[in-house]
């Protein structure tokens, strides 16, 4: 364990108190602003609790196997990519239950801090492995999702009214009328792109010499399909079953207009999100894209309905998890020493990229001045 990831401990029990306080007073003071502005919160909050308890536990139970059959398919693209780059140093159960820690830490830690556990108990789980090499194993990971998320994006925005209908009128004579701007504006732009990839391209060599093992499955693309993508399309397709359990929930449409739209704000609201597991991102923008089929107390009550299952199922799971593979001492050492040393990984990437940046630009200088 490195020194600077002693020294990130978790705040102390005091001190974390004091923040729950802060943020109930907060909220408190919040809930009196809004009544004394002749908003009804207290009525508009019992409605959203009548509709949030009011679902069958049927859809609840069915929520919960499809949300543990998502989390063990991705954890099994997870070994592919870890036993094919580390043959023999490697076993599936100690993968799913350090991925399952991090799917439950994120639920409460900002920043995907829990995906960053995640990695660090790789590296102390898979024998020969290094943070470079699993690190380039999680670039190999979101390959899938990022394609899948790419495809839901194109999808929503061809669904806008008027989107392909620009107007290039002014455009056009503003581009023939000043061409030297223009030009400009092109070549400056270029310029950009190249200093840019000349200040991160020897860190992006390094990481990759240092990394690249970790992500060898990618060298065998037969490989790759079978052991990465086929669990990843199966587990997020148990994704998409854990949204039409719960639209169908709240009486929500079940179409692939409804799903699309749900799936495409939870990536925005974890691409933006700065709370702990999206606490009130999620719901502001479930609630948004689901304008247009629900109204926006039952949208309300969906959103947090379905995080509220699916968080208690995530811990749950991960807690057993944890104690089957690595018990109950150990496993609470390894999730605490994973935190404390994920926190300095993230602290020790950032501060190599701001030395990377400023070593490029003061090469880009010199280039320049010469």
């Amino acid at each position: 364990m490195s020194d600077v990831a002693v020294a990130l401990q978790p705040p102390s029990r005091g001190r974390r108190i004091v923040k729950i306080i802060a943020w109930i007073a907060g909220l408190v003071v919040l809930l009196g602003l809004l009544h004394l502005a002749g908003v009804d919160v207290w009525g508009w909050l019992t409605q959203l609790w009548d509709t949030v308890t009011e679902i069958s536990l049927v859809y609840v139970v069915l929520g919960c196997v499809f949300q543990g059959a998502q989390t063990v398919l991705t954890a099994l693209g997870w070994y592919g990519i870890l036993r094919y780059a580390y043959p023999g140093g490697v076993e599936f159960m100690p993968v799913l239950a350090a991925y399952a820690a991090g799917v439950a830490l994120n639920n409460f830690l900002p920043a995907n801090i829990g995906t960053f556990v995640t990695l660090v108990m790789y590296v102390a789980i898979v024998r020969g492995s290094t943070f470079p090499g699993i690190l380039a194993g999680y670039v190999v990971q979101k390959i899938f999702y990022l394609v899948i998320g790419t495809l839901i994006y194109v999808y929503l925005f061809t669904q806008v009214t008027g989107s392909f209908d620009f107007q290039f009128g002014d455009e056009r004579d503003a581009i023939v009328n000043h061409p030297v701007l223009t030009l400009g504006t092109i070549g400056g732009a270029i310029f950009l792109v190249v200093l840019l990839l000349r200040i991160f391209w020897r860190w992006v060599k390094e990481m990759w010499a240092r990394a690249k093992k970790g992500a060898a499955i990618l060298g065998d693309v037969r490989a790759y399909l079978k052991l990465v993508v086929l669990p990843q399309a199966a587990g997020y397709a148990a994704k998409v079953l854990v949204i039409v359990v719960f639209l169908a929930a709240y009486s929500i449409p079940v179409t692939f207009g409804s799903i699309m739209s749900v799936l495409g704000s939870n990536q925005l609201a974890n691409i933006l999100s700065f709370t702990p597991g999206g606490v009130g991102v999620n719901q502001a923008f479930n609630t948004f894209a689901l304008d247009s089929y629900t109204d926006s107390t039952t949208a309300t009550a969906y959103s947090i309905g379905q995080q509220l299952v699916t968080t208690a199922f995530n811990v749950g799971f991960a807690v057993v998890l944890i104690c089957i593979v690595f018990g109950w001492s150990g496993g609470s050492k390894l999730v605490k020493d994973s935190y404390a040393d994920a926190k300095g990984k993230a602290a020790e990437m950032k501060a190599n990229r701001g030395a990377s940046a400023l070593e490029g630009g003061d090469e880009a200088q010199d280039a320049g001045a010469s």
